[in-house]
């Protein structure tokens, strides 16, 4: 069912006088106001082509890629290649070192209606935009979205921990994780991964606005040119793809956080008593731990008192979205129904742009922003289990906004890709 082709990656001179430390830049979705101030002091930090500076961003981009291939910054591999690509974390509280295991490659941009790459978020249009016009200009992928496929027999990790033994760039990113790239050139061993792909079925795990700006810029590409071939380069996309039977796949929670109540306190504490039963918790950073492993429990923390939520179990069957029931028994779904929806009264609609709503991943910095005062309110929840993530894109729904958080992110930097005919595999 997918597609896969090796690439013929464009990456940095090696003679440029900087580390790859000091050009790698986090994702564009993730990256703060004040690390793209620090990052745009260097002219040849990818932060440029990848969330360039300026009143028109995508032609800075456009001028940036002209002059960095022109002048020799960036040059093209000569052989096409699949680029393994190995990211070492912890995670706070373990001593355990996780090693996520993938690949890079070019992969066919398949519509969401052909159910061979599927989805699990929607996305904002803007953002998307944003992305399409950036891909129109520059005619290159300034960094991978990432992709979940599932091989249990683990056929290909031996071709990449070979490869990883020999690697191009060796670097630790802004997470504190030790980023690893190699690159496997044996056509034998690249049919391998072709092959094992083409039964597939690839989950989109984080880059739903990137994956979806090549789709609008493959369709408008095949409007202008009806006779294009099939292989045509800007039918394809960069991915990083990554085995979903590991378990060093981490899905990290993401927690709500509220400025304002659009009710009083008191009001709120009432109302969810409807829905949830409520138990005082002494320590607002215990909220973390009585919840963990719990079905639709949260921990709330208002205004400096903090709660332990778990929703009724005869309440859930009033869930009344017009969703699949995988969405539905998701704590997420839960959270966004009966608390904010029922209890505080922002629509399923409203949510998606509501106010002062923001979803953070670090649990002590909701506590620390409810204690200092900024917000009001913290939700926090459980992570969202690889099993769920499978079950609900294959029946064909989305879950609510920013509900996985893949960790470690990939980084932007290691390896760009061309789309353009004469520079394409």
């Amino acid at each position: 069912m997918v597609q896969i082709l090796p690439i013929k990656g464009f990456r940095y001179n090696p003679k440029l006088p900087f580390s790859i430390d000091a050009l790698t830049s986090p994702l564009f979705d993730v990256v703060s106001l004040k690390q793209r101030q620090a990052l745009y002091r260097n002219s040849y930090n990818s932060i440029h082509v990848s969330v360039p500076p300026g009143p028109d961003p995508a032609d800075s981009a456009r001028r940036t890629v002209e002059h960095w291939k022109r002048a020799g910054i960036l040059l093209q591999d000569p052989l096409p290649g699949i680029y393994v690509y190995y990211q070492y974390f912890k995670l706070p509280g373990s001593s355990r070192e996780y090693c996520r295991k993938g690949f890079m490659c070019h992969i066919k941009a398949y519509h969401w209606e052909e159910q061979v790459i599927l989805r699990h978020e929607n996305t904002i249009p803007a953002s998307v935009n944003d992305r399409v016009e950036l891909l129109e200009q520059t005619k290159m992928h300034t960094s991978a979205t990432h992709g979940l496929f599932t091989d249990s027999s683990f056929t290909l990790e031996r071709y990449m921990d070979e490869s990883i033994t020999s690697p191009i760039y060796e670097s630790e990113d802004y997470q504190g994780v030790r980023d690893v790239l190699s690159v496997i050139h044996d056509a034998e061993v690249i049919q391998k991964f072709v092959d094992l792909l083409k039964d597939q079925q690839v989950i989109l795990a984080d880059g739903h606005h990137r994956y979806e700006g090549s789709l609008l810029y493959r369709k408008k590409m095949q409007q202008l040119h009806p006779d294009a071939a099939e292989d045509a380069s800007f039918n394809y996309h960069l991915m990083y793809l990554t085995n979903a039977a590991s378990d060093d796949l981490r899905i990290l929670p993401t927690h709500r956080l509220l400025e304002t109540l659009p009710i009083a306190p008191e009001v709120f504490l009432e109302k969810m008593q409807e829905y949830f039963t409520l138990k005082p918790i002494e320590e607002a950073y215990e909220l973390n731990d009585v919840i963990v492993g719990k079905q639709w429990a949260f921990g709330v923390y208002l205004n400096g008192e903090a709660y332990k939520a778990r929703l009724k179990p005869e309440v859930h069957m009033r869930l009344a979205w017009d969703i699949p029931q995988e969405v539905k028994d998701l704590d997420l779904t839960v959270m966004h129904y009966f608390i904010l929806e029922k209890v505080l009264g922002i629509s399923q609609e409203d949510q998606r742009k509501y106010p002062g709503l923001s979803y953070v991943r670090s649990f002590t910095e909701c506590v620390a922003k409810v204690d200092a005062g900024k917000a009001q309110l913290a939700l926090i929840t459980n992570e969202v289990k690889m099993e769920e993530v499978q079950r609900v894109c294959r029946s064909g729904a989305v879950m609510p906004q920013k509900s996985t958080f893949f960790y470690p992110k990939v980084i932007c930097g290691y390896l760009f890709s061309s789309i353009d005919e004469n520079e394409f595999y």
